[in-house]
């Protein structure tokens, strides 16, 4: 009898253990999203040339700031100058042609009054002058592309950007078409980043207006080398389809960049706070895993412990916001959950909440 007793008292020290406690609590947080992306110039254009031509000036350098219009490259323009040239003489001459035909017409016109020559002459004569007014038109338009192909000749900027690579040096021969550099105008940039549906469902369609626009409060940009971009930007549109296969949503968010610091074709990451009224938080550490569900140990009225499974919506600073499974105010074991087992009976130690749920503002 004296032996069962002590068998007794050991496993009742053994399953009275204390543990710290703590109670699933409510708290209004601002979460935060982030997104792989894609930084685009408000305009990037390739500049090619419209004429063949040796490249004769280069009158801006790579990465510099150029503005709308301003003189970027100079082609040579001694043969298109020489075919203007050309397409004037044969228009001067189309019209001397055309100025002697109309003289002929009235000629023909005074014989047939006399009745020298016979009508049909008329009628030949205004065919000659028709046959010229359409040589001065054509001899027009030769001038107009001649001209055209000697303004070509000077490549000028669309609008105010900054010049990428330029791949061709003095004197190369280029043909209608090269690439001679590409200009990008980033005093603002596109941000583009993908949502998956379920989060487009959970968080962006609520914050949506009639025109399907996110009307989410300011945005953060991290760069690449883990820094907090100083501007905020604001996410103006979003695609009206989701990506087959990934399930994805496009969306833009618009940046300044009085600096220039973000460049066409780099990469960094969307950040999206969000506050949340009420979310139901615990700590990580009160949780594990099995079998890809988590779970934590809920504390009964007899100090009995309890496997309960949730389902947790993300991770935020320490702790878990819980989507389902969970209530405000049940007892759950803070730490220690490692040691336990599904019936355990332990002696609970209820945690100071405020240390417990410590959050940055």
């Amino acid at each position: 009898m004296m032996v069962l007793g002590c068998s007794e008292a050991q496993v009742n020290n053994t399953v009275a253990t204390e543990y710290p406690i703590t109670e699933v609590q409510t708290k209004d947080i601002t979460t935060e999203l982030e997104y792989v992306a894609d930084i685009h110039a408000l305009q990037n254009v390739e500049i090619r040339a419209r004429v063949e031509g040796y490249l004769e000036q280069i009158l801006v350098d790579e990465g510099k700031e150029v503005t709308k219009g301003q003189l970027l490259f100079r082609i040579n323009d001694e043969e298109y100058l020489a075919e203007l040239n050309s397409a004037k003489a044969n228009l001067s001459s189309a019209q001397a042609e055309m100025k002697a035909t109309e003289v002929e017409l009235e000629r023909v016109k005074l014989l047939v009054a006399k009745n020298v020559i016979t009508k049909t002459e008329v009628d030949l004569a205004l065919a000659k002058l028709e046959i010229a007014k359409a040589k001065v038109e054509q001899a027009k338009a030769n001038v107009v592309v001649s001209s055209v192909k000697l303004t070509h000749t000077k490549i000028r900027s669309p609008f105010h950007g900054v010049i990428d690579r330029i791949p061709y040096k003095l004197g190369s021969l280029i043909s209608a078409g090269t690439l001679v550099t590409t200009i990008s105008d980033i005093s603002d940039v596109n941000i583009y980043f993908k949502v998956s549906e379920i989060e487009y469902l959970d968080y962006f369609k609520e914050r949506n207006d009639n025109n399907g626009v996110s009307l989410s409060s300011s945005v953060e940009l991290l760069l690449a080398d883990g820094s907090v971009y100083p501007y905020t930007g604001k996410i103006e549109t979003m695609e009206s389809e989701f990506e087959q296969g990934t399930g994805a949503l496009a969306v833009r968010a618009k940046f300044k960049n009085p600096d220039k610091i973000l460049k066409h074709g780099s990469t960094g990451k969307i950040r999206v706070k969000e506050k949340v009224k009420g979310a139901l938080i615990i700590p990580q550490k009160s949780t594990f895993e099995i079998q890809d569900k988590t779970y934590v140990f809920v504390v009964d009225e007899n100090n009995m412990v309890v496997m309960k499974s949730f389902v947790p919506l993300q991770r935020y600073e320490n702790f878990y916001i819980v989507k389902s499974g969970l209530k405000a105010g049940q007892k759950i074991v803070y730490e220690g959950v490692q040691n336990l087992r599904e019936g355990s009976v332990i002696k609970p130690k209820l945690m100071n909440t405020k240390d417990v749920y410590a959050i940055t503002p």
